[in-house]
């Protein structure tokens, strides 16, 4: 189990139908999509995606559908074929190919996983059953997250927040199957009949274990009982947005102290740890509580937890009778999903999580043109110019707080593509036996490495995102900016295009992932990445009162009947939306300075085009369940109200459009950060 010491700030990308999305290459926007009977003027998502919305199905194993499915399907279908390839003809052992190729054909190898059955796991179950003591719970903690189990808590090495140049070990509350605390604790009647089907998943996994029903059902409310410790220790997610709430440097010494039935010293001999004197316990209270429960829960009980967390992390990569439970579950009550991917997007998917780097050479050989880069590289130029020209302009910020924003603005760093130095697999050993196995040995290198981090000088070369995948993230220690080979390509990144919809779309998501710096976490960090309060205490209070108005905003949307969105949850996405478009407006707006204006495209001008471009990219339908699912646990807004919400705060959409006062995409109380 891997822990980082930040929150990696990612731009959650969604998906478009193949069709419409082909025949707008040229010009990066459909017509067809749009609903040209509603008022661009008030639901501006409603005027881009209308129809769109109104004529598509959610495929029966999606639990949303949307805007660049073309880009997610097109990567999937060039990655099986490298992967096809690869498995039929590996190569030299240890090679990329061989790899890759051996650990998606023991993925595809469903005959040889169902004879294996639980096999995999059978011996870590037989060691659980064997603890007697407090002691030896605590103990086997230590075995389970050296091989990937993720219970109780969480730790790993990752950059010290207050010292971005080493690296440090961090624990964090964790420890929970369902996907929040809120599942456990929050009392509405969707949560009750949620922790009811919970309840009948660990009856029914237990059982596929071999446990009689009455003991399953024992088993399942020992779980249930534990976990629900947990959740109430846990702090809420909005709380965890403060990066103050997830750092607290203790000597060892003192954690001991704070955990006086649970010895770190032991735990971190057992994990390996070499050098550290002291570490981060993310989450004091929670460890409190955790100290106090290895005292009050019987070892029977801890016994059955421990059990669980491996049978419910294994699931995916055993028989199909543990998949199936797995994914009626999670998939299927948690999400509305209807069906499972056919096998081979999983062993694809499952072959990126794995050895990412393996496979990701062999993508960006056949999916990255060098020319993407350094066109990509001059739009990250325009941007950086025109956010630091809007900075400068800014009247609220003193030029004490603005310099020092201005040197951060300077510092940051860019990477783009693919890693140009790589960490290879030496000593990673992939056979064609079992997928299970592969599974666990590649997590167990990944955690040996992570481990042996701690202590060490920050690798500032070091990706964290495979080059296949169709996102792209701000990383706030190290001040940089990351678009992975995934994301460009059309609709987000079209050479066709014409310039208005590349700045709508890649220059939207360059400007999001550049205001990710100074949004409500990203903007404690200093120029150097790290933790420290560089604003004045008057400018802060000015940042957060503007802040506090994108709270409000989101707040009020309402997702459902009596579902409203989170505006403190998805604040930080909320201002790299809305500062980001605005910004990637601004270079746009720059970039035809001494040019002709261009010309009309289907009677829209450029700077309706820009906006069309951002909007059309959130084309995206989602399942009820998904929907409450985001709204608990995401931190971005719903797709509607990425479009509505940042346009509506600004005058250049209103104007591009014709917008009166009084619109509704024209809002009375506009927020203004940035």
């Amino acid at each position: 189990m891997r822990i980082s010491s930040y929150r990696v700030i990612t731009l959650l990308v969604a998906i478009l139908s193949l069709a419409a999305f082909a025949t707008a290459q040229n010009k990066g926007f459909e017509i067809s999509n749009m609903d040209t009977s509603a008022e661009a003027c008030t639901d501006f998502f409603q005027f881009a995606n209308g129809s769109w919305v109104k004529n598509t199905e959610i495929p029966a194993s999606q639990s949303r559908w949307g805007s660049f499915n073309v880009l997610a399907e097109n990567n999937r279908e060039l990655l099986r074929g490298i992967l096809e390839k690869a498995s039929k003809d590996p190569g030299a052992k240890g090679t990329d190919s061989q790899l890759i190729g051996d650990f998606y054909y023991s993925c595809m190898d469903e005959a040889a996983i169902e004879a294996a059955d639980a096999k995999p796991i059978i011996p870590i179950l037989n060691e659980i059953s064997k603890l007697k003591t407090s002691n030896d719970v605590a103990n086997q903690i230590a075995k389970l997250h050296n091989v990937g189990i993720p219970a109780i808590f969480r730790f790993g090495g990752g950059t010290d927040l207050k010292d971005s140049t080493r690296y440090i070990a961090n624990s964090g509350q964790g420890g929970l199957s369902m996907p929040d605390r809120d599942y456990y604790i929050n009392g509405s009647e969707k949560s009750q009949e949620t922790r009811e089907k919970f309840r009948e998943y660990m009856r029914h996994m237990f059982e596929l274990l071999g446990d009689d029903p009455q003991t399953a059902r024992d088993n399942a409310h020992s779980v249930m009982r534990i976990q629900v410790m947990l959740a109430y220790a846990s702090l809420p997610r909005t709380d965890l947005r403060n990066p103050d709430n997830r750092y607290s440097k203790v000597s060892v010494d003192e954690a001991e102290k704070l955990t006086p039935n649970f010895s770190w010293k032991d735990y971190m001999s057992a994990r390996g740890v070499k050098s550290a004197s002291d570490f981060n316990i993310g989450q004091p209270k929670y460890f409190e509580s955790v100290n106090k429960m290895l005292e009050n829960v019987s070892v029977r009980e801890w016994k059955t937890y421990l059990r669980w967390m491996v049978i419910d992390s294994a699931a995916p990569a055993l028989s199909k009778r543990f998949v199936d439970a797995h994914f009626d579950f999670y998939n299927r009550h948690l999400q509305g999903t209807k069906e499972q991917q056919e096998r081979w997007k999983v062993c694809v998917r499952a072959t990126d999580g794995s050895i990412g780097e393996a496979l990701g050479q062999e993508y960006v050989k056949t999916a990255f043109k060098p020319d993407a880069k350094k066109r990509m590289d001059e739009l990250i130029d325009n941007l950086l110019l025109a956010f630091r020209e809007r900075l400068n302009k800014l009247d609220w910020m003193t030029d004490e707080t603005k310099s020092r924003a201005l040197a951060k603005l300077l510092t940051f760093k860019r990477k783009i593509g693919y890693p140009d130095t790589l960490r290879g697999y030496k000593g990673l050993t992939i056979d064609r036996e079992s997928y299970a196995l592969n599974s666990l040995r590649t997590d167990q290198l990944q955690i040996k490495r992570n481990i042996d981090d701690i202590g060490n000088e920050v690798d500032r070369t070091r990706w964290g995102m495979t080059p296949p995948t169709v996102n792209a993230y701000y990383n706030p220690p190290l001040n940089e900016i990351v678009f992975p080979a995934g994301i460009l390509q059309p609709p987000f990144f079209n050479p066709e295009a014409d310039d208005a919809i590349n700045y709508g779309g890649i220059g939207g998501v360059i400007g999001h992932e550049i205001s990710h710096g100074f949004d409500d976490q990203g903007s404690r960090f200093d120029a150097d990445g790290n933790l420290k309060m560089w604003w004045t205490e008057d400018d802060r209070k000015k940042f957060e009162d503007r802040a506090a108005c994108v709270v409000k905003q989101f707040d009020e949307y309402e997702v459902q009947p009596k579902l409203f969105m989170n505006g403190k949850l998805t604040l930080g996405e909320n201002i790299g939306d809305f500062a980001g478009l605005t910004v990637a407006y601004d270079a746009f707006m720059k970039s035809l300075e001494g040019k002709s204006k261009p010309s009309e495209i289907d009677g829209f001008t450029p700077e309706q085009r820009f906006f069309l471009g951002w909007a059309q990219v959130w084309a995206t339908k989602s399942r009820e369940e998904t929907e409450r699912l985001q709204v608990t646990t995401d931190s971005h807004a719903l797709a509607r109200w990425r479009v509505n919400g940042p346009m509506s705060n600004m005058p250049q959409f209103a104007e591009a459009f014709g917008c009166k006062k009084g619109s509704k995409m024209v809002r009375d109380d506009m927020c203004v950060i940035w």
